[in-house]
């Protein structure tokens, strides 16, 4: 059986790929002419047959500077905590890819390997508190230090352009719609992965992914396995004939039992407690000069199910009903005819909290597996819980290969029943209001006022296979942070970031 591409299943390939470009945020600029690596240059020019191998890589440097930051593992530090602890930090990391995949006509396979280092870093490689059953807290090298491990490793069976349906199965990266959900989480040392099968059914009206997946636990000095109590299942679909518009629409599942949080003895990141969490929702984002020069995306989701708060009878609390939402309203002009092409634009997003931890039900939205470093402040404080978030965006390309980005937030919680969420998606603070003044914990007399962040980013395309970029963030703190640490022991102050980073591709 055979079904060749049509010009109309050809050019909805297409837009379905190129509207998910995001437009309120930053995007690096791309590299002044295409580059396909300094392997495969020579070995294709040389010989044809070679184009369908692929031999490369890509290593990335970053220094970042934290003050204000609580650093995991060190005793009484608590972001924006001002003294009685250390909460600054600086240190390197730097993360080496290195690929070598084959396409043929019906099938492909793509085999990755990553190392991911890190020097001077303080924070513990894994800290939780209070730590699962079966676990212990770790210093080690940092939480972003992971020195061999494979990336990515799967086979992919099928060809759109004969037959609509392919498979692909495998340890393999997953990222859908701008990731609020379901990332890549690139920004991070190691990444995310999963191990997983998709399959995915594209025609001219739409392309609709099916799949079935474990996220794996980095964990250094140890071979990465995935989490077999913690699978992540579902389908996300993106429809093209919407007028002027694409329409996402998914169905996710997360389905955690009671081992899943003591899956591995040290994992990099803290893993879930039991839970099985569904979530539906839909997103509307406008095409590529439908609008003139205005853009815009709507996406909102509700989840249903149960959770296990840990907050309530620590291990072993109970599992609660699950029921919570969120929605983001985004959008922007672009001066196309001015100098640098800038964007204006803004954005409104809200994640449901908790109204009270004594309910029968569970109400704080659970962010999945998201790349929250996009959206919420390049600080990484903020995670999609719990939150009310204004974030105006002004971007400029003066030219090819620069492009600067000024980003405000204005944060306040949900509801103030319930914590304030760390980047992570773990709660800040106790089980109950803490003594007044003396860290984070729930306290429904404070104000929902978490603070500001303004972020000014700059990246420069140098070659054909190097980017540098660099950044600037300043958290002024509000009100529930100064109520959270008015205590003299502790006080609260602003949080500064700076970054400095290059990406070589080769």
């Amino acid at each position: 059986m055979k079904l060749k591409m049509t010009p109309a299943v050809g050019a909805g390939a297409i837009v379905l790929a190129a509207v998910n470009t995001v437009y309120a945020q930053y995007a690096p600029p791309p590299p002044p002419t295409p580059f396909q690596g300094f392997i495969n240059e020579p070995l294709r020019a040389n010989d044809p047959y070679m184009n369908k191998w692929d031999f490369g890589g890509a290593v990335r440097a970053r220094y970042e500077v934290r003050e204000g930051f609580g650093i995991p593992g060190v005793a009484g530090s608590l972001d924006f905590r001002d003294h009685g602890a250390d909460v600054d930090n600086d240190y390197f990391i730097e993360r080496l890819r290195y690929r070598i995949g084959y396409t043929d006509k019906w099938w492909s396979t793509l085999v990755e390997g990553r190392s991911s280092f890190a020097q001077s870093d303080q924070r513990f490689a894994y800290f939780s508190n209070p730590v699962p059953a079966h676990t212990a807290n770790r210093n080690g090298l940092g939480p972003e230090s992971d020195t061999v491990d494979l990336h990515q490793a799967y086979v992919m069976l099928g060809n759109h352009k004969e037959f609509p349906v392919s498979l692909k199965v495998g340890r393999q990266e997953m990222s859908y719609g701008e990731e609020r959900l379901v990332g890549a989480f690139a920004w991070n040392n190691m990444g995310r992965v999963f191990d997983a099968a998709k399959l995915r059914w594209q025609t001219e009206w739409f392309g609709a992914d099916f799949f079935t997946s474990r996220v794996v636990i980095p964990e250094d000095q140890r071979f990465n396995v995935s989490n077999d109590y913690d699978w992540f299942s579902g389908v996300y679909a993106n429809i093209n004939k919407v007028p002027k518009n694409l329409l996402d629409v998914y169905f996710l599942a997360r389905n955690s039992d009671e081992k899943a949080i003591s899956a591995e003895p040290s994992p990099q990141f803290p893993q879930p407690s039991a839970r099985d969490i569904y979530t539906v929702g839909a997103r509307l984002k406008s095409k590529p000069a439908e609008f003139g020069n205005w853009d815009y995306t709507l996406e909102g989701a509700y989840q249903f199910g149960n959770f296990q708060d840990r907050r309530i009878g620590g291990a072993a609390a109970i599992r609660r009903e699950h029921s919570a939402y969120m929605l983001v309203a985004q959008g922007g002009y672009t001066f196309a005819d001015a100098w640098a092409t800038p964007r204006l634009g803004i954005e409104y997003a809200f994640a449901s909290g908790d109204s009270s931890a004594t309910n029968k039900t569970h109400e704080t939205f659970e962010n999945l597996f998201p790349t929250n470093h996009k959206f919420y402040g390049y600080m990484d404080f903020i995670s999609l819980q719990n939150i009310h978030d204004v974030r105006p965006v002004l971007t400029l390309k003066p030219s090819p290969r620069l492009s600067l980005a000024f980003e405000g937030y204005l944060f306040w919680l949900a509801d103030t029943h319930d914590n304030f969420y760390n980047v992570g998606g773990a709660p800040r603070g106790g089980v109950a209001a803490t003594p007044t003044g003396n860290g984070y914990g729930i306290n429904a007399n404070y104000s929902s006022y978490v603070g500001s962040e303004v972020d000014v980013i700059a990246g420069y395309a140098v070659t054909r296979y190097a980017q540098l970029e660099v950044g600037y963030g300043h958290f002024f703190v509000g009100d529930y942070v100064k109520s959270s640490l008015s205590s003299v022991a502790f006080d609260s102050k602003d949080a500064d970031y700076v970054y400095a980073q290059i990406n070589i591709n080769f």
